[in-house]
Protein backbone atom coordinates (compact mmCIF):
# COMPACT_ATOMS: atom_id res chain seq x y z
CA UNK A 1 0.00 0.00 0.00
CA UNK A 2 2.81 2.53 0.68
CA UNK A 3 3.97 1.92 -2.66
CA UNK A 4 1.18 2.21 -4.24
CA UNK A 5 0.39 5.83 -2.05
CA UNK A 6 3.72 7.03 -3.14
CA UNK A 7 3.39 6.49 -7.03
CA UNK A 8 -0.66 7.87 -6.97
CA UNK A 9 1.31 11.06 -4.94
CA UNK A 10 3.90 11.20 -7.54
CA UNK A 11 1.63 10.77 -10.26
CA UNK A 12 -0.24 13.72 -9.10
CA UNK A 13 2.56 16.07 -8.69
CA UNK A 14 3.23 15.34 -12.22
CA UNK A 15 0.06 16.06 -13.11
CA UNK A 16 -0.39 19.53 -11.72
CA UNK A 17 3.23 20.50 -12.64
CA UNK A 18 2.74 19.07 -16.56
CA UNK A 19 3.07 22.46 -17.96
CA UNK A 20 6.61 22.41 -16.87
CA UNK A 21 7.43 19.34 -18.41
CA UNK A 22 5.44 20.15 -21.48
CA UNK A 23 9.11 20.66 -23.33
CA UNK A 24 10.39 17.31 -22.74
CA UNK A 25 7.64 15.71 -23.65
CA UNK A 26 6.74 17.62 -26.63
CA UNK A 27 10.34 16.82 -27.73
CA UNK A 28 9.83 12.74 -27.27
CA UNK A 29 6.53 13.08 -28.48
CA UNK A 30 7.85 14.68 -32.11
CA UNK A 31 10.89 12.62 -32.08
CA UNK A 32 9.46 9.30 -33.03
CA UNK A 33 12.99 8.20 -34.20
CA UNK A 34 13.51 7.19 -30.11
CA UNK A 35 11.41 4.11 -30.11
CA UNK A 36 13.82 2.96 -33.61
CA UNK A 37 16.55 3.91 -31.53
CA UNK A 38 15.57 1.69 -28.59
CA UNK A 39 14.69 -1.24 -30.63
CA UNK A 40 18.24 -1.20 -32.87
CA UNK A 41 19.81 -0.90 -29.49
CA UNK A 42 18.12 -3.87 -28.31
CA UNK A 43 18.73 -6.20 -31.07
CA UNK A 44 22.37 -5.33 -31.34
CA UNK A 45 22.99 -5.97 -27.63
CA UNK A 46 21.05 -9.11 -27.97
CA UNK A 47 22.47 -10.33 -30.70
CA UNK A 48 26.34 -9.55 -29.32
CA UNK A 49 24.81 -10.85 -25.95
CA UNK A 50 24.80 -14.56 -27.79
CA UNK A 51 28.55 -14.59 -28.45
CA UNK A 52 29.71 -12.63 -24.84
CA UNK A 53 28.61 -12.23 -21.58
CA UNK A 54 30.86 -9.08 -21.00
CA UNK A 55 28.39 -6.49 -22.52
CA UNK A 56 26.69 -4.76 -20.09
CA UNK A 57 24.09 -1.45 -19.51
CA UNK A 58 26.50 0.55 -20.88
CA UNK A 59 26.84 -1.13 -23.85
CA UNK A 60 23.10 -0.79 -24.66
CA UNK A 61 23.45 3.21 -23.91
CA UNK A 62 26.29 3.34 -25.87
CA UNK A 63 24.33 2.04 -28.92
CA UNK A 64 20.96 3.88 -28.07
CA UNK A 65 23.12 7.46 -28.32
CA UNK A 66 24.59 6.38 -31.35
CA UNK A 67 21.63 5.47 -33.32
CA UNK A 68 19.76 8.58 -31.72
CA UNK A 69 22.24 11.28 -33.31
CA UNK A 70 22.91 9.25 -36.42
CA UNK A 71 19.11 8.86 -37.20
CA UNK A 72 18.15 12.51 -36.13
CA UNK A 73 20.76 13.91 -38.13
CA UNK A 74 19.21 11.93 -40.60
CA UNK A 75 15.20 12.56 -40.61
CA UNK A 76 16.45 16.50 -39.76
CA UNK A 77 17.12 16.30 -43.10
CA UNK A 78 14.42 14.24 -44.68
CA UNK A 79 12.01 16.72 -42.70
CA UNK A 80 13.76 19.58 -44.50
CA UNK A 81 13.30 18.15 -47.81
CA UNK A 82 9.93 17.13 -47.15
CA UNK A 83 9.09 20.39 -45.96
CA UNK A 84 10.49 22.86 -48.44
CA UNK A 85 9.01 21.00 -51.29
CA UNK A 86 5.74 21.08 -49.89
CA UNK A 87 5.63 24.50 -49.50
CA UNK A 88 6.91 24.76 -53.17
CA UNK A 89 3.91 22.61 -54.17
CA UNK A 90 1.26 24.14 -52.69
CA UNK A 91 2.48 28.00 -53.40
CA UNK A 92 1.39 30.32 -56.02
CA UNK A 93 3.76 31.65 -58.28
CA UNK A 94 3.36 35.51 -58.72
CA UNK A 95 4.46 37.86 -61.68
CA UNK A 96 3.83 40.87 -59.41
CA UNK A 97 3.78 41.97 -55.57
CA UNK A 98 1.22 43.54 -53.95
CA UNK A 99 1.48 47.34 -53.64
CA UNK A 100 2.49 49.07 -50.02
CA UNK A 101 -0.66 50.45 -47.95
CA UNK A 102 1.02 54.31 -47.70
CA UNK A 103 -1.84 54.48 -44.78
CA UNK A 104 -0.25 52.03 -42.68
CA UNK A 105 3.34 52.59 -42.59
CA UNK A 106 5.97 50.88 -41.09
CA UNK A 107 8.18 53.87 -39.47
CA UNK A 108 9.57 52.39 -36.09
CA UNK A 109 12.37 49.49 -35.75
CA UNK A 110 11.58 47.17 -33.30
CA UNK A 111 14.74 48.15 -31.11
CA UNK A 112 13.73 52.18 -31.32
CA UNK A 113 9.97 50.69 -30.13
CA UNK A 114 11.56 49.30 -27.35
CA UNK A 115 13.49 52.48 -26.14
CA UNK A 116 10.41 54.38 -26.82
CA UNK A 117 8.71 52.43 -24.73
CA UNK A 118 11.37 52.04 -22.19
CA UNK A 119 11.87 55.84 -21.87
CA UNK A 120 8.26 56.57 -21.38
CA UNK A 121 7.44 53.54 -18.94
CA UNK A 122 5.97 55.32 -15.26
CA UNK A 123 5.49 52.10 -13.44
CA UNK A 124 8.38 51.63 -11.35
CA UNK A 125 7.30 48.12 -10.21
CA UNK A 126 6.83 46.66 -13.80
CA UNK A 127 9.30 46.45 -17.06
CA UNK A 128 8.50 46.17 -20.47
CA UNK A 129 8.85 42.34 -22.21
CA UNK A 130 7.45 40.14 -25.07
CA UNK A 131 7.73 42.82 -28.15
CA UNK A 132 5.32 42.00 -31.42
CA UNK A 133 3.40 43.93 -34.09
CA UNK A 134 -0.52 44.39 -32.94
CA UNK A 135 -3.34 46.64 -34.77
CA UNK A 136 -5.94 48.41 -32.93
CA UNK A 137 -8.17 50.28 -34.71
CA UNK A 138 -6.49 50.27 -38.35
CA UNK A 139 -3.15 51.16 -36.79
CA UNK A 140 -0.53 48.82 -36.42
CA UNK A 141 1.57 49.29 -33.03
CA UNK A 142 4.93 47.58 -31.49
CA UNK A 143 3.25 45.94 -28.27
CA UNK A 144 4.59 44.91 -24.94
CA UNK A 145 3.19 43.56 -21.63
CA UNK A 146 3.69 45.29 -18.58
CA UNK A 147 5.60 42.48 -16.60
CA UNK A 148 6.05 42.73 -13.00
CA UNK A 149 9.72 43.79 -12.44
CA UNK A 150 12.19 42.15 -9.62
CA UNK A 151 11.60 38.94 -7.41
CA UNK A 152 9.19 40.27 -4.85
CA UNK A 153 7.44 41.67 -7.62
CA UNK A 154 7.69 38.38 -10.02
CA UNK A 155 6.01 36.37 -7.04
CA UNK A 156 2.94 38.94 -5.85
CA UNK A 157 2.31 40.75 -8.72
CA UNK A 158 0.24 40.21 -12.09
CA UNK A 159 0.75 41.88 -15.70
CA UNK A 160 -0.33 45.23 -15.27
CA UNK A 161 -0.99 46.06 -18.81
CA UNK A 162 -0.13 46.60 -22.75
CA UNK A 163 2.21 49.09 -24.02
CA UNK A 164 1.78 50.40 -27.28
CA UNK A 165 3.92 52.08 -29.38
CA UNK A 166 2.64 53.71 -32.90
CA UNK A 167 4.86 52.36 -35.57
CA UNK A 168 3.96 54.31 -38.26
CA UNK A 169 5.00 57.78 -36.43
CA UNK A 170 8.41 59.04 -36.24
CA UNK A 171 8.01 60.23 -32.76
CA UNK A 172 7.44 58.51 -29.81
CA UNK A 173 4.00 57.61 -29.45
CA UNK A 174 3.33 56.06 -26.33
CA UNK A 175 -0.27 54.94 -25.06
CA UNK A 176 -0.58 52.24 -22.40
CA UNK A 177 -3.69 50.57 -21.52
CA UNK A 178 -3.40 49.29 -17.55
CA UNK A 179 -5.34 46.95 -16.25
CA UNK A 180 -4.19 43.06 -14.50
CA UNK A 181 -4.63 39.98 -16.43
CA UNK A 182 -5.84 37.55 -14.17
CA UNK A 183 -3.22 35.26 -16.10
CA UNK A 184 -0.21 36.88 -18.19
CA UNK A 185 2.96 37.91 -19.40
CA UNK A 186 6.19 38.01 -16.83
CA UNK A 187 4.40 36.63 -13.33
CA UNK A 188 5.31 33.44 -11.66
CA UNK A 189 3.66 30.81 -12.77
CA UNK A 190 -0.22 30.94 -10.77
CA UNK A 191 -0.27 33.86 -12.89
CA UNK A 192 1.23 33.40 -15.86
CA UNK A 193 -0.42 32.95 -19.07
CA UNK A 194 1.25 29.42 -20.27
CA UNK A 195 0.98 27.96 -17.50
CA UNK A 196 -2.67 28.29 -17.59
CA UNK A 197 -2.37 27.37 -21.60
CA UNK A 198 -1.22 24.10 -21.01
CA UNK A 199 -3.40 23.05 -18.48
CA UNK A 200 -6.68 24.03 -20.16
CA UNK A 201 -5.31 24.31 -23.93
CA UNK A 202 -4.12 21.56 -26.19
CA UNK A 203 -0.87 19.73 -24.97
CA UNK A 204 1.23 18.34 -27.59
CA UNK A 205 1.39 20.88 -29.55
CA UNK A 206 4.09 23.75 -30.37
CA UNK A 207 3.08 27.76 -29.07
CA UNK A 208 4.99 30.37 -30.43
CA UNK A 209 5.58 33.93 -29.01
CA UNK A 210 2.31 35.49 -27.11
CA UNK A 211 1.38 38.92 -28.48
CA UNK A 212 -0.89 41.51 -26.82
CA UNK A 213 -4.16 42.24 -28.72
CA UNK A 214 -6.21 45.26 -27.71
CA UNK A 215 -9.87 45.14 -28.98
CA UNK A 216 -12.07 47.73 -27.70
CA UNK A 217 -10.40 48.01 -24.77
CA UNK A 218 -10.09 44.58 -23.16
CA UNK A 219 -6.86 42.88 -23.67
CA UNK A 220 -6.23 39.84 -24.85
CA UNK A 221 -3.09 37.46 -25.32
CA UNK A 222 -3.01 35.73 -28.73
CA UNK A 223 -0.47 32.92 -28.87
CA UNK A 224 -0.15 31.19 -32.58
CA UNK A 225 0.54 27.17 -32.44
CA UNK A 226 1.94 24.43 -34.81
CA UNK A 227 1.00 20.70 -34.87
CA UNK A 228 3.01 17.89 -35.76
CA UNK A 229 2.50 15.98 -38.92
CA UNK A 230 4.00 12.48 -38.66
CA UNK A 231 6.09 10.57 -41.55
CA UNK A 232 6.96 7.23 -41.39
CA UNK A 233 9.16 6.17 -43.96
CA UNK A 234 12.17 5.87 -44.74
CA UNK A 235 12.74 6.76 -41.25
CA UNK A 236 9.74 8.21 -39.24
CA UNK A 237 9.95 11.95 -38.47
CA UNK A 238 8.02 14.65 -37.81
CA UNK A 239 7.22 18.22 -39.59
CA UNK A 240 5.34 21.31 -38.00
CA UNK A 241 2.05 22.58 -39.79
CA UNK A 242 -0.50 25.59 -38.14
CA UNK A 243 -2.70 24.30 -35.54
CA UNK A 244 -4.71 27.14 -34.87
CA UNK A 245 -4.12 30.19 -32.51
CA UNK A 246 -4.89 30.24 -28.70
CA UNK A 247 -6.32 33.05 -27.23
CA UNK A 248 -6.48 33.88 -23.56
CA UNK A 249 -8.78 37.07 -22.44
CA UNK A 250 -8.55 39.42 -19.10
CA UNK A 251 -9.95 37.06 -16.60
CA UNK A 252 -7.68 33.85 -18.07
CA UNK A 253 -10.19 32.03 -20.09
CA UNK A 254 -8.88 29.94 -22.64
CA UNK A 255 -9.96 29.53 -26.06
CA UNK A 256 -8.74 27.38 -28.40
CA UNK A 257 -9.47 28.68 -31.54
CA UNK A 258 -8.82 26.77 -35.29
CA UNK A 259 -7.39 29.15 -38.25
CA UNK A 260 -10.57 29.68 -39.87
CA UNK A 261 -11.90 29.86 -36.19
CA UNK A 262 -9.41 32.69 -35.30
CA UNK A 263 -9.79 34.84 -38.28
CA UNK A 264 -13.46 35.00 -37.44
CA UNK A 265 -13.33 35.64 -33.69
CA UNK A 266 -14.03 39.29 -33.33
CA UNK A 267 -11.50 40.11 -31.10
CA UNK A 268 -8.70 38.91 -33.87
CA UNK A 269 -10.39 40.19 -37.12
CA UNK A 270 -7.48 42.83 -37.73
CA UNK A 271 -4.24 40.67 -35.99
CA UNK A 272 -1.33 38.25 -37.96
CA UNK A 273 -2.57 34.94 -37.19
CA UNK A 274 -0.42 32.73 -38.48
CA UNK A 275 2.88 31.65 -37.21
CA UNK A 276 6.11 33.84 -37.34
CA UNK A 277 8.71 30.70 -37.13
CA UNK A 278 6.97 28.19 -39.32
CA UNK A 279 6.61 31.33 -42.33
CA UNK A 280 10.44 31.50 -41.83
CA UNK A 281 11.64 27.90 -41.92
CA UNK A 282 9.20 26.88 -44.61
CA UNK A 283 11.25 29.20 -46.74
CA UNK A 284 14.21 28.25 -45.74
CA UNK A 285 13.55 24.81 -46.18
CA UNK A 286 12.85 25.38 -49.87
CA UNK A 287 16.50 25.28 -49.90
CA UNK A 288 15.82 21.26 -50.54
CA UNK A 289 14.16 21.82 -53.65
CA UNK A 290 16.93 19.81 -55.88
CA UNK A 291 17.34 17.47 -52.86
CA UNK A 292 19.37 16.86 -50.10
CA UNK A 293 22.56 15.55 -51.62
CA UNK A 294 22.64 19.12 -53.82
CA UNK A 295 22.83 21.12 -50.50
CA UNK A 296 26.20 19.58 -49.71
CA UNK A 297 27.39 19.16 -53.16
CA UNK A 298 26.63 21.46 -56.36
CA UNK A 299 24.44 24.13 -54.50
CA UNK A 300 22.00 24.18 -57.38
CA UNK A 301 19.63 26.90 -57.41
CA UNK A 302 20.35 26.86 -53.49
CA UNK A 303 18.70 29.73 -51.36
CA UNK A 304 18.89 31.01 -47.99
CA UNK A 305 17.06 33.55 -46.07
CA UNK A 306 19.13 36.60 -46.17
CA UNK A 307 20.42 38.30 -43.24
CA UNK A 308 19.73 41.63 -42.55
CA UNK A 309 21.02 44.08 -39.99
CA UNK A 310 17.91 45.18 -37.25
CA UNK A 311 19.45 44.98 -33.69
CA UNK A 312 17.22 41.91 -32.42
CA UNK A 313 14.96 41.67 -35.67
CA UNK A 314 14.95 39.66 -38.51
CA UNK A 315 13.35 38.12 -41.52
CA UNK A 316 9.99 37.79 -42.04
CA UNK A 317 8.79 41.17 -41.97
CA UNK A 318 5.15 42.05 -41.47
CA UNK A 319 4.72 44.67 -44.29
CA UNK A 320 1.06 46.36 -44.45
CA UNK A 321 0.07 45.73 -48.52
CA UNK A 322 -3.34 46.39 -49.95
CA UNK A 323 -4.04 43.31 -49.94
CA UNK A 324 -3.79 42.79 -46.59
CA UNK A 325 -1.35 42.64 -43.50
CA UNK A 326 1.60 39.91 -45.46
CA UNK A 327 5.28 38.57 -44.11
CA UNK A 328 7.51 39.09 -46.61
CA UNK A 329 10.50 36.87 -46.94
CA UNK A 330 13.62 38.07 -49.52
CA UNK A 331 15.98 35.25 -50.18
CA UNK A 332 19.34 35.03 -51.84
CA UNK A 333 21.65 32.37 -53.75
CA UNK A 334 23.43 30.43 -51.77
CA UNK A 335 26.95 31.76 -51.03
CA UNK A 336 28.77 35.02 -51.41
CA UNK A 337 25.72 36.45 -53.97
CA UNK A 338 23.75 38.84 -52.88
CA UNK A 339 21.20 39.32 -55.48
CA UNK A 340 17.64 39.17 -55.01
CA UNK A 341 16.44 35.36 -55.98
CA UNK A 342 13.11 35.57 -54.65
CA UNK A 343 10.72 37.08 -52.65
CA UNK A 344 8.35 34.80 -50.55
CA UNK A 345 4.93 36.30 -49.31
CA UNK A 346 2.63 34.93 -46.82
CA UNK A 347 -1.07 36.02 -46.25
CA UNK A 348 -0.29 36.25 -42.43
CA UNK A 349 -4.04 35.41 -41.57
CA UNK A 350 -4.92 32.47 -43.89
CA UNK A 351 -1.05 31.16 -44.21
CA UNK A 352 -1.21 30.98 -48.24
CA UNK A 353 2.58 31.27 -49.73
CA UNK A 354 3.63 33.08 -52.93
CA UNK A 355 6.68 33.24 -54.40
CA UNK A 356 8.09 36.21 -56.92
CA UNK A 357 10.69 35.63 -59.27
CA UNK A 358 12.29 38.65 -60.43
CA UNK A 359 11.75 38.52 -64.48
CA UNK A 360 15.56 40.72 -64.08
CA UNK A 361 18.80 41.25 -61.69
CA UNK A 362 17.73 43.05 -58.83
CA UNK A 363 19.95 43.53 -55.67
CA UNK A 364 19.12 42.44 -52.15
CA UNK A 365 18.47 43.51 -48.86
CA UNK A 366 21.97 43.55 -47.59
CA UNK A 367 23.58 45.45 -50.40
CA UNK A 368 21.05 47.55 -50.04
CA UNK A 369 22.25 49.00 -46.91
CA UNK A 370 25.30 49.36 -48.89
CA UNK A 371 24.17 52.12 -51.17
CA UNK A 372 22.66 53.94 -48.20
CA UNK A 373 26.00 54.07 -46.76
CA UNK A 374 27.26 55.00 -50.05
CA UNK A 375 24.83 57.85 -50.77
CA UNK A 376 25.15 59.14 -47.18
CA UNK A 377 28.95 60.38 -46.80
CA UNK A 378 28.18 62.55 -44.24
CA UNK A 379 27.00 60.23 -41.89
CA UNK A 380 29.12 58.83 -38.83
CA UNK A 381 28.36 55.28 -39.48
CA UNK A 382 30.37 54.70 -36.13
CA UNK A 383 27.10 56.42 -34.06
CA UNK A 384 24.46 55.09 -36.88
CA UNK A 385 23.25 51.79 -38.17
CA UNK A 386 21.37 50.72 -40.79
CA UNK A 387 18.15 48.63 -39.29
CA UNK A 388 15.68 46.89 -41.11
CA UNK A 389 15.32 46.98 -44.68
CA UNK A 390 11.78 46.28 -45.81
CA UNK A 391 10.73 45.50 -49.05
CA UNK A 392 8.33 47.97 -50.27
CA UNK A 393 6.27 48.42 -53.83
CA UNK A 394 5.40 51.69 -55.00
CA UNK A 395 3.63 51.61 -58.26
CA UNK A 396 5.11 48.05 -59.12
CA UNK A 397 8.57 49.35 -58.14
CA UNK A 398 10.30 47.40 -55.28
CA UNK A 399 12.41 49.50 -53.19
CA UNK A 400 14.17 48.37 -49.89
CA UNK A 401 12.91 50.85 -47.19
CA UNK A 402 16.65 51.38 -44.58
CA UNK A 403 15.73 53.51 -41.69
CA UNK A 404 19.22 54.82 -40.04
CA UNK A 405 18.89 55.11 -36.30
CA UNK A 406 21.93 56.17 -33.82
CA UNK A 407 23.90 52.95 -32.09
CA UNK A 408 22.00 53.69 -29.08
CA UNK A 409 18.30 52.89 -30.40
CA UNK A 410 17.30 56.69 -29.33
CA UNK A 411 15.15 57.58 -32.54
CA UNK A 412 15.41 57.95 -36.33
CA UNK A 413 17.33 59.73 -38.26
CA UNK A 414 16.31 59.18 -41.08
CA UNK A 415 14.73 57.03 -44.02
CA UNK A 416 16.20 56.09 -47.09
CA UNK A 417 14.38 54.65 -50.02
CA UNK A 418 17.08 52.37 -52.20
CA UNK A 419 15.44 51.22 -55.42
CA UNK A 420 15.93 47.23 -56.15
CA UNK A 421 16.83 48.08 -60.08
CA UNK A 422 18.51 51.25 -60.34
CA UNK A 423 20.01 51.47 -56.46
CA UNK A 424 18.84 54.86 -56.29
CA UNK A 425 18.53 56.57 -52.78
CA UNK A 426 15.67 58.63 -51.60
CA UNK A 427 16.08 59.92 -48.31
CA UNK A 428 12.95 61.28 -46.52
CA UNK A 429 12.98 62.65 -42.66
CA UNK A 430 9.53 62.63 -41.42
CA UNK A 431 6.29 60.69 -41.30
CA UNK A 432 5.00 62.89 -44.03
CA UNK A 433 7.37 61.90 -46.51
CA UNK A 434 7.36 58.56 -45.70
CA UNK A 435 3.47 58.29 -46.64
CA UNK A 436 4.58 60.58 -49.91
CA UNK A 437 6.91 58.79 -51.17
CA UNK A 438 4.32 54.95 -50.61
CA UNK A 439 1.56 57.39 -52.11
CA UNK A 440 4.01 57.91 -55.49
CA UNK A 441 4.34 61.35 -54.56
CA UNK A 442 7.43 62.13 -54.94
CA UNK A 443 6.81 66.43 -55.52
CA UNK A 444 5.75 66.41 -51.81
CA UNK A 445 9.43 65.13 -50.64
CA UNK A 446 12.04 67.84 -50.04
CA UNK A 447 12.13 70.44 -52.39
CA UNK A 448 10.10 69.17 -55.09
CA UNK A 449 6.72 70.10 -52.85
CA UNK A 450 5.56 73.50 -52.27
CA UNK A 451 6.06 75.48 -48.95
CA UNK A 452 2.71 74.71 -47.72
CA UNK A 453 3.13 70.50 -48.33
CA UNK A 454 6.54 70.69 -46.84
CA UNK A 455 5.57 72.51 -43.50
CA UNK A 456 3.25 71.99 -40.72
CA UNK A 457 0.44 75.34 -39.96
CA UNK A 458 0.38 73.38 -36.73
CA UNK A 459 1.72 71.07 -34.22
CA UNK A 460 0.65 69.51 -31.65
CA UNK A 461 2.56 67.55 -28.46
CA UNK A 462 1.40 65.24 -26.54
CA UNK A 463 3.92 65.84 -22.89
CA UNK A 464 4.74 63.56 -20.19
CA UNK A 465 4.03 64.85 -16.66
CA UNK A 466 7.63 64.88 -16.87
CA UNK A 467 7.67 67.56 -19.40
CA UNK A 468 8.89 64.83 -22.16
CA UNK A 469 7.25 65.38 -25.34
CA UNK A 470 5.77 61.32 -25.95
CA UNK A 471 3.98 61.97 -29.59
CA UNK A 472 4.02 64.71 -32.23
CA UNK A 473 0.74 65.55 -34.46
CA UNK A 474 1.96 67.96 -37.79
CA UNK A 475 -1.14 69.48 -38.96
CA UNK A 476 -1.11 70.93 -43.02
CA UNK A 477 -2.75 73.32 -45.15
CA UNK A 478 -6.69 73.62 -44.41
CA UNK A 479 -6.27 70.34 -41.79
CA UNK A 480 -7.85 70.48 -39.22
CA UNK A 481 -7.89 69.16 -35.16
CA UNK A 482 -9.91 67.07 -33.50
CA UNK A 483 -10.63 65.92 -30.01
CA UNK A 484 -12.66 63.00 -29.49
CA UNK A 485 -13.55 61.37 -26.40
CA UNK A 486 -12.53 57.56 -25.35
CA UNK A 487 -16.77 56.83 -25.74
CA UNK A 488 -17.24 58.84 -28.53
CA UNK A 489 -17.38 58.21 -32.50
CA UNK A 490 -15.33 59.93 -35.19
CA UNK A 491 -18.48 61.76 -36.57
CA UNK A 492 -19.78 62.84 -33.33
CA UNK A 493 -16.85 65.41 -32.06
CA UNK A 494 -16.21 68.40 -32.97
CA UNK A 495 -12.92 70.35 -34.12
CA UNK A 496 -11.37 72.11 -31.57
CA UNK A 497 -8.64 73.49 -33.33
CA UNK A 498 -8.22 74.32 -36.81
CA UNK A 499 -4.63 74.84 -39.18
CA UNK A 500 -4.80 78.24 -41.05
CA UNK A 501 -5.12 77.74 -44.88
Amino acid sequence: MGVLAALAAFAAVAWYVRPWLQGIVYTVYTTPIIPVALLVAGVVVYALRQRTDALGPQAALAVFLVVLVVGSGVTGLLAGERLGKSTLDSSTGVDTLGETDSQMPRVVPKSVAARYASNTLNFPQYRITGSDVTVDDGTPYWSYALAPDGAYNYFTKRQHGTVLIDMTQQNADVRTVTDDLERGIGPAFYNNYRFKLLKHGQYLVDYGDPFMVVNEGEQYIAVPYTTPTFHWTPLPYTTPEWGGVALIDSEGTVEDLSPAEARRHPALEEQKLYPFELARTKVAATKYRRGIVNTFTSHEDEIEVAPVPGAGNDQPFLVFTEDGPEYIVAVEPYGEAQGLKEIWTVDSRTGEYEMYTPDRSLFGARKATDYVRQAARTTDWNRFNPSEPLPVVVDGQLYWQVRVVPSDSSGIAYIAFVNARSSDVQEVSTTREVVAFLDGDVGAIGDGGTADDRQPTLIVQRVAPNGTVVGTLEVYGNESVRVVPRNATAGNATPTATAAT
